[in-house]
């Protein structure tokens, strides 16, 4: 029999493998002081476009004095126990009386983190007998939620509303043959990795000739899409046709926290049955009360979101105009497509660190395809238009030496911490 560390201590896995060299540099940075568009990483100045704090709420002064006053009236205990025993109060349910209006639905309810919502409300809703069908390209959270979902799954290519439409065609013979169940769609309001938008419109259209329901994580659309910041739904015209909408506070609202909305019935069926929720200690009064602050600021500032796009079309159009390919994005990710192995893509990060004060992020093998780098820039509303210069003149330079071969090196630089 073995024993089961020694397995794992023995492969630490695609990107652990690096982790003696990368810890403290490519893998769990440290970024420093206020969280905003410039911030300090081991002592050196840096414009950061790696925080999804799209609106600048992080360190906005209402939001900040509204944390700080709530912290110091309740403190981080309050309430004590999970919302159905003992943990409910006057300020969650207005919270989630506001997020259901703000996104056009009956209902909604609060979940302590995005990650383990999303898992849950899988879990929740899908029995042995439903079958998923999902976008290729799904979130981690979605794909950790199927695996733990006994029934059947198909897969459609990304934003491939045809074979999106095929899979449809298997689940629905799959339910025939064995006369129970359902089906649920995944997908999301803007994808990420790649910043494109779900295609929500196409999807919905198919409910005229397969029954199914829509659950939409919208993590990145809510609050940087659609005329009020309702989302990728409503951008596209069809937010009363998602079944679910779920979205995470961790982007435009720069907390801690998640929701789920849809119809008051199914709101209610998942409240009094969802595992992660029932099992867990209430999200504390100091993140709902900043919440309802930041989303009062979501409803009663459109300037903020409307300067974020601002920042990102200036970005974006930069980019293109300097013969960057930014894929196909239709929302504020900014990612950068390049080729390069991962030791000549760590060696540019350190270049753009060190010598241009540009701290982004990366994404290399295994997590896409090798010879493939991808840059993701996240512009915010506290970007400046400095900020933007100088990032594209970095970029244009440092893709400039990529390509004549001056990142070549044998391996990934040993940057970790001492």
């Amino acid at each position: 029999m073995a024993d089961i560390f020694e397995r794992l201590i023995k492969n630490y896995g695609p990107i652990g493998q690096h982790r003696e060299r990368a810890h403290g540099y490519f893998a769990f940075p440290k970024l420093e002081g206020e969280i905003g568009s410039h911030m300090k990483f081991r002592g050196k100045e840096m414009i950061v476009w790696s925080l999804n704090n799209y609106l600048g709420l992080a360190n906005h002064p209402e939001v900040r004095k509204t944390d700080a006053d709530a912290a110091k009236e309740f403190g981080l205990a309050s309430p004590m126990g999970a919302r159905m025993m003992s943990g409910n109060s006057n300020q969650h349910e207005q919270l989630e009386k506001e997020l259901a209006a703000f996104v056009h639905k009956q209902d909604a309810a609060l979940l302590n983190y995005g990650y383990q919502g999303m898992v849950s409300i899988i879990d929740v809703i899908c029995g042995r007998h439903d079958v998923v069908v999902y976008d290729a390209e799904s979130h981690a959270c979605i794909i950790d939620g199927l695996r733990l979902h006994p029934g059947h799954r198909y897969v459609f290519k990304h934003n491939d509303v045809e074979d999106c439409e095929k899979q449809l065609q298997r689940a629905a013979a799959l339910i025939e043959k064995q006369k129970s169940g359902g089906i649920l769609v995944i997908t999301e309001g803007v994808f990420g990795m790649a910043g494109d938008q779900g295609r929500l419109k196409e999807i919905v259209s198919l409910k005229g000739k397969y029954q199914f329901r829509l659950l939409v994580d919208d993590a990145h659309g809510f609050g940087t899409l659609g005329k009020t910041g309702a989302g990728a739904g409503e951008e596209q015209g069809v937010q009363d046709k998602i079944d679910l909408y779920f979205s995470t506070f961790a982007k435009s609202m720069a907390s801690i926290g998640a929701f789920v909305a849809g119809d008051k019935t199914i709101i209610d069926y998942i409240r009094y049955n969802i595992r992660s929720q029932i099992f867990a200690k209430s999200l504390p009064m100091p993140f709902v009360i900043g919440n309802l602050k930041r989303l009062d600021l979501l409803r009663t500032h459109p300037e903020l979101k409307n300067k974020l796009w601002e920042n990102a079309k200036k970005l974006q159009a930069g980019l293109k105009e300097k013969g960057f390919d930014i894929g196909k994005t239709d929302s504020v990710v900014t990612p950068v497509y390049m080729k390069g192995d991962v030791p000549e893509a760590t060696a540019m990060v350190m270049d753009l660190r060190e010598n241009y004060g540009i701290f982004c992020s990366i994404v290399v093998y295994p997590v896409i395809p090798k010879g493939h780098i991808i840059y993701r820039l996240i512009p915010t509303s506290v970007h400046t238009d400095a900020d933007i210069k100088a990032t594209l003149k970095a970029f244009e330079e440092t893709k400039k030496k990529l390509d004549e071969g001056a990142y070549k090196v044998e391996a990934i630089p040993d940057m970790a911490e001492a």
